[in-house]
């Protein structure tokens, strides 16, 4: 297609473009329509072995990299993508489906990574001071953790390897990053942001499989590479944690999620249902923050239901790169069964539909935006992810039960309340299990603000001060000092 006109296809290597090891190559698809986009080098058993050589060769000298030197590359590659944000947002769309307006948004937010991270390069620090004793003296300096493993999911395709690879250059890591197989195209472009920016050959290499066992086996079976970091599933995250325990390589898990949306009785509900819809629906529902469960207080559940209602129905749905969509198609064929097959076990089990509950005829991965009511207890989508358009409501009589229903999951990513009452916001956000909390906002995503989660939902955190000190370790020099 004269769309992808430039974009590079072929695996990146050590700062090289390259075929397969035996030429192989796999298919990218529109889930907007179904064509075939074009097809990427599927990488193989002796490209993966030369990229570990190539990260574990160039460490050394990378890490040697003066901080503002690896900052400066950063800066470069930030302005380059924001000069080219609407071609990088296309791009996206085509391998995603989400909306040009989706798409131009997480191009920014991805993009600030990389300026923020630009920032942090010069500012890893470490501390000196005289030891209890008195004897001698304490020196605490951070070293980077070495070569790394970033592997990073299709739905931000993006804004999740820049949260990786901004930390990662600046504490002066290698890394081999694995896209995911379904939007590998979205960072093959970011590897030729990045060389264009003046990464060395070496620091990076990009490696699209139709096998993510094909890389993740032999690159964690390697005791060189001393870091992972991974975004995507529960399932497959404590499969890595398996990998990784032989060698006791260092991780950040950003995994699944259940995030639970509370409305208390006092919330602004214009506002709340503006909080609703972006947490809701922000990457057509595709996110592992959006708002999962919406519990709302008896007292206002009607009228919360009666316009979020109104708002979702209005959203256009289409193609995301047609004029005024706000909805694309889910990614794939599979994801679409997987949604309805949430809802409708949701409608068996007594719930009900008050608006969508249907997968749209045609072309492309689409089901429409969706709220139902009544939802019981046991509905498998009040304990499983739903990732679509897909609101599920049910409704709370005491802050107490709405603490209780939104902690009832494995999972602990986000939450989010609504409630003009200070006192009731803190004292709430700080009892909800989850390592964030949106208070009066369906969006926490934020560069300089620590992402993460816990329980099922992982350990680690990207972004804000703490990001880098993922890609650190720290060292403890002990000076004997004469009187």
């Amino acid at each position: 297609m004269s769309e992808l006109e430039g974009v590079p296809r072929q695996i990146f290597l050590a700062g090289q473009w390259r075929d397969s090891a035996d030429g192989s190559r796999f298919p990218v698809q529109d889930p907007g329509n179904e064509q075939r986009l074009c097809e990427v080098s599927d990488a193989q058993d002796a490209d993966i072995r030369e990229a570990i050589d190539a990260a574990i060769g160039a460490q050394e000298a990378w890490a040697a990299t003066a901080p503002r030197d690896r900052g400066e590359i950063l800066r470069r590659a930030w302005q380059l993508m924001t000069d080219r944000t609407d071609d990088i947002a296309r791009l996206m769309t085509l391998e995603m489906g989400k909306s040009l307006e989706e798409s131009r948004a997480e191009a920014a937010y991805a993009a600030e990574f990389f300026r923020w991270f630009s920032e942090e390069a010069v500012r890893i620090n470490g501390r000196y001071g005289r030891n209890p004793a008195g004897s001698g003296r304490t020196l605490v300096t951070r070293r980077p953790v070495g070569p790394c493993l970033l592997i990073t999911p299709w739905n931000f395709p993006l804004a999740m390897g820049t949260r990786k690879i901004g930390p990662a250059i600046a504490a002066g890591c290698t890394m081999i990053v694995k896209p995911a197989q379904l939007t590998p195209l979205s960072m093959l472009n970011l590897a030729a942001i990045l060389r264009e920016a003046g990464l060395p050959d070496g620091v990076l290499s990009v490696l699209p499989t139709t096998s993510a066992s094909r890389v993740s086996g032999p690159v964690l079976a390697d005791p060189r590479i001393r870091k992972v970091s991974f975004t995507g599933s529960t399932e497959v995250g404590r499969k890595l944690v398996e990998l990784c325990a032989p060698n006791l390589q260092r991780m950040s898990m950003e995994l699944g999620g259940n995030a639970p949306f509370l409305v208390f009785p006092d919330a602004d509900l214009d506002r709340t249902v503006a909080g609703a819809v972006t947490a809701k629906m922000r990457n057509n529902g595709e996110s592992c923050v959006a708002a999962n469960r919406f519990h709302v207080h008896s007292s206002v559940a009607d009228e919360f239901v009666r316009r979020l209602a109104e708002e979702m129905s209005g959203m256009k749905v289409g193609h995301g790169t047609e004029d005024g969509v706000r909805v694309g198609p889910l990614i794939s064929a599979e994801q679409r069964d997987k949604v309805s097959e949430l809802v409708e076990d949701a409608l068996n089990r007594g719930a009900q539909a008050v608006v969508g509950a249907k997968a749209l005829p045609g072309k492309g991965f689409f089901y429409a935006p969706t709220v139902l009511t009544e939802v019981p207890p046991d509905a498998r989508i009040l304990r499983e992810e739903v990732f679509g358009p897909v609101a599920p409501v049910t409704t709370f009589d005491t802050e107490d039960e709405a603490v209780r229903l939104a902690d009832d999951t494995e999972f602990g990513l986000v939450a989010y309340l609504f409630t003009r009452d200070l006192d009731r916001a803190v004292r709430v956000g700080e009892r909800l299990s989850t390592g964030m909390v949106g208070i009066n906002t369906g969006l926490v995503s934020n560069a300089a603000a620590p992402f993460g989660g816990i329980k099922a939902s992982g350990f680690g955190r990207e972004g804000g001060d703490e990001g880098i000190d993922e890609y650190l370790d720290v060292k403890y020099l002990a000076l004997s000092v004469t009187s």
